[in-house]
């Protein structure tokens, strides 16, 4: 009774759509076809999170990726979101996640720990300059911004640098004031700076904060925080209660944020929507018993790596159906059979399964090729050359790597496996080739090589080495 109340609209103002451009950033003409999809939707917002694709300049060049986009790029994309009703909030890291730019030889000495490349030294006078003047170099190419995320979440390893240790023997001083201190001077930068535009961050570096501390810093004044939790079975009385505790500090607007895809796994492929569904639903049970007027909006994240440094997971293309649930459920402050159905018409998909992955899919969606590629790659090229090299008992019995070391193999084995291990070869380098062609339309060659030598070409460089041994040892026979 109580789902079918709620369900008939959303209770958001804002629907962002998370774009993480640390990893397989999407090339402009595939978000010139995307856009319309997200707002289709319902999505009236994106969450540009920049990274190392930012075209930066002068004594920040080098944090520029090698395949960035340029500045009429940039301007781009920001003309197709507003023709697509989409507002554009920059994200910018300015104290944690700061590997791309920390990773650099020159910007090194900013590091808060001296090996970790992660967290930003805030006792620095110049670590505030980098950050400020990436920030200014962002807000340059935007127009008409009414908020800018200063990121500010996960700021492993604070109070272990050597500045922050001698900082911290003065007893007033404690690790939550260090890190309220460095997050004011950024939003206090650009609060004065540009006096239209709200600061925004992560919330969790505040949680466990008391509300004594978070009044008396003065933060609630410079930012909007936005309280993130990825987690199907998110604990709906416990956001509430932080949601209240953070009304009663005067914050006197909070954004949610939820994931549709990259919240699974460090190297997960594919997307499991049910998991990503669970997540909105419990969001809307917040938003249900949260003060009226307090919360913004929703960022729905897609995160395409876990930091800098880690692997892709799920590709942007892959993550649209699991993206389209979410978004429809919010809108329709609830799921329902309606809902699924709205999707599968929106994306061209004849059955979506929510609560398992699925083995065959298609759509029409733009992007939906490499859905379907990826998907047959998980399901069935991976698990066929296990089944041939780790399985088949002519493999393992006639041909294990003692014989293949010794070049030893019986005559009559060959014709029981070569046969099916050419095929396979032949097959799936065809359907790789597929993939590449697909892919080549949203991503750069850089993203396609990471992701192809991450899952395909292991299992096919494994079938080719078997298939290369066996004509050796066959050459041997002779």
């Amino acid at each position: 009774m109580e789902k079918s109340k709620r369900m008939g609209s959303s209770p958001f103002e804002f629907h962002l759509v998370h774009l993480d451009l640390k990893g397989a950033p999407p090339k402009v003409s595939y978000l010139a076809e995307i856009f319309p999809v997200f707002r289709l939707l319902g999505a009236n917002g994106i969450l540009l999170e920049y990274e190392d694709m930012f075209p930066y300049d002068g004594e920040l060049r080098s944090l520029q990726a090698n395949d960035a986009y340029s500045s009429s790029e940039i301007k781009e994309i920001l003309k197709l979101a507003k023709l697509h009703e989409l507002e554009v909030i920059p994200l910018v890291q300015t104290f944690g996640h700061m590997e791309f730019v920390l990773k650099h030889k020159e910007f090194s000495h900013l590091r808060e720990v001296g090996m970790f490349p992660n967290a930003l030294n805030p006792h620095k006078e110049e670590s505030l300059r980098l950050v400020s003047t990436m920030i200014e170099q962002v807000i340059a190419l935007h127009d008409d911004l009414r908020w800018f995320h200063i990121g500010c979440d996960e700021v492993y390893y604070l109070g272990e640098g050597e500045k922050s240790k001698e900082w911290l023997q003065h007893e007033e001083n404690t690790i939550q004031k260090l890190c309220l201190a460095h997050m004011k001077a950024v939003a206090s930068h650009v609060v004065s700076a540009h006096p239209t535009v709200k600061p925004v961050l992560w919330d969790d570096m505040l949680r466990e904060m008391s509300e004594e501390t978070l009044r008396d810093s003065g933060i609630a004044q410079l930012v909007e925080l936005m309280i993130w939790d990825y987690s199907p079975d998110l604990d709906v009385d416990n956001k509430v209660t932080l949601i209240n505790k953070y009304h009663n500090c005067n914050f006197s607007k909070l954004w949610l944020a939820s994931a549709f895809k990259g919240a699974t796994g460090v190297n997960q492929c594919l997307t499991l929507i049910g998991h990503h569904l669970k997540n909105h639903q419990q969001w809307l049970k917040v938003a249900e018993k949260s003060p009226g007027g307090i919360i913004q909006g929703i960022a729905l994240t897609g995160w395409q790596r876990y930091d800098h440094f880690s692997v892709l997971c799920e590709l942007l293309p892959v993550g649209i159906p699991s993206l389209a649930i979410c978004l429809q459920t919010l809108m329709n402050g609830g799921y329902s059979q309606k809902v699924k159905e709205d999707v599968e018409t929106i994306l061209g998909i004849s059955s979506l399964e929510i609560d398992v992955f699925m083995s065959d899919i298609s759509g029409t969606f733009p992007g939906s090729q490499i859905l379907s590629l990826v998907t047959q790659v998980i399901f069935y090229f991976k698990p066929s050359v296990n089944e041939l090299l780790e399985n088949n008992r002519y493999v393992t019995g006639w041909f294990s790597s003692y014989h293949r070391k010794r070049k030893k193999i019986h005559p009559i084995m060959i014709h029981h496996f070569q046969p099916d291990a050419l095929r396979l070869l032949t097959k799936w380098t065809a359907v790789t080739q597929e993939l590449q062609t697909a892919m080549a339309k949203v991503f750069s060659t850089a993203a396609i090589e990471e992701w192809i030598e991450e899952n395909i070409q292991p299992s096919l460089q494994r079938l080719q080495e078997t298939i290369d041994d066996l004509d050796t040892a066959i050459q041997a026979l002779a």
